[in-house]
């Protein structure tokens, strides 16, 4: 009996032209709908490759919108698709869907020392050992993010530019606030936290990204390097 042509002919592709390894290179945002699509899917059916199927499920719907509001019974009426693949789709939509909830929110605005004390007092208060934290913001001062950079010792913090400047980099920050706590509740920056600060703002310029302060946290309390004209 005569084979049947392998339907998933992404194997026949140039490696660099294949979704998958596109996103891997390129980035998601490169790839098409179909492109993007045909990855969820993952495989095609016997006689259809994964981009044609792909494709086919697109076309059966009037746009793109229309395939979000798509039931698992409707995309499975589509040959090649299924169950399995359809409640694959179907999520990934749906968390498309919720994702977009979160566009109109208005991130936190640091407008001062004290929003971004504020921000993370509750969480740094406390602690028996020096965490350092970041806070990612973008051109309006608004937070991207928080991230949680490294954890030190009962008295001493340690932090390389490249730990902290990789989360700003890959989220596009435009400023960062340098944050960390000190477990004795006595916020007078230490020798060593005018030495971080000075190394990472160095760091900051070469990159481009302006770190704006070094906030330390305390008991209910807190000191901006900025502030106290240390930096």
């Amino acid at each position: 009996m005569q084979k049947v042509r392998e339907s998933a002919t992404i194997k026949e592709m140039p490696l660099e032209t294949r979704p998958r390894e596109r996103l891997l290179k390129e980035g998601a945002e490169v790839l098409s709908e179909v492109e993007l699509l045909a990855i969820l899917l993952n495989t095609g059916s016997r006689n259809t490759n994964v981009l044609d199927l792909a494709a086919l499920v697109l076309s059966s719907f009037k746009d793109l919108s229309s395939l979000v509001d798509a039931t698992v019974e409707e995309l499975s009426e589509i040959k090649g698709v299924g169950q399995a693949k359809s409640c694959k789709v179907k999520a990934a939509l749906e968390l498309a869907k919720r994702l977009s909830k979160y566009a109109g929110r208005q991130l936190p605005q640091i407008k001062s020392p004290g929003d971004a004390a504020a921000l993370v007092m509750q969480n740094l208060r406390g602690l028996d050992r020096e965490h350092f934290w970041s806070l990612l913001l973008n051109t309006k001062h608004r937070v991207i993010s928080i991230d949680k950079v490294s954890v030190g010792t009962l008295n001493s913090s340690s932090v390389h530019p490249r730990e902290l400047f990789r989360g700003a980099i890959k989220r596009s920050a435009a400023s960062v606030i340098l944050v960390h706590n000190h477990p004795s509740g006595d916020t007078t920056p230490s020798k060593d936290d005018l030495v971080i600060t000075k190394r990472l703002c160095e760091a900051g310029r070469i990159i481009g990204i302006e770190v704006l302060d070094h906030i330390i946290i305390g008991d209910n309390e807190y000191t901006s390097i900025k502030t106290e004209g240390l930096m």
